[in-house]
């Protein structure tokens, strides 16, 4: 049985994931672009990865400039995300919502996004029609609030926490583990 692109997008539709908007200085304008395929790699070195489409123009500005931002987008930002998404969009135009901060090595990062990294090219991988690049974190900085999500091909945001299942043989090992700390 061979697996069809729908039924592979739909699959990967089923995993919730955060999103993101990489960021870049073009030659004094903001570039970027909506990414969800976003993950840590590694705690020392701090390095973290995104897939980019080989089409998308921010792949060529990522192998050229090194250094870019990865967003982490607050719950009211779907706005932004819609907009860096659109392959027929203008850049370094204003977008509506959005306003950048410059790290102190020219790095667009968003104003008011939940969380921002500056992140320095480490290495690039092709893989199918997508490049793997992974990048050292030179900086963070994290905010209060809550996270947009995007879950099968729609925004979302975090709705109430799950309880655990009363699970009678882990119930002692609980509490023994707590009682250690």
């Amino acid at each position: 049985m061979s697996v069809t692109q729908a039924d592979f997008r739909k699959a990967m539709g089923a995993f919730a994931t955060g999103v993101t908007v990489i960021t870049l200085d073009s030659a004094g304008d903001v570039h970027g672009m909506t990414a969800n395929a976003f993950t840590s790699v590694s705690l020392d070195p701090k390095l973290i990865l995104v897939c980019v489409n080989r089409r998308a123009r921010t792949h060529a500005h990522l192998h050229s400039k090194k250094r870019f931002g990865v967003n982490i987008l607050a719950e009211h930002q779907h706005g932004i995300s819609e907009h860096y998404a659109r392959t027929n969009r203008q850049d370094g135009t204003d977008v509506p919502g959005a306003r950048f901060d410059r790290t102190k090595h020219g790095t667009p990062v968003l104003h008011g996004a939940l969380a921002y990294l500056e992140c320095r090219l480490h290495s690039a991988q092709d893989a199918g029609d997508h490049t793997v690049f992974i990048a050292e974190v030179e900086d963070v900085v994290v905010r209060k609030g809550r996270p947009l999500l995007y879950f099968s091909s729609a925004y979302r945001r975090i709705g109430d926490g799950v309880k655990r299942a009363a699970d009678p043989k882990l119930g002692p090992r609980l509490k023994a583990s707590a009682r250690r700390r």
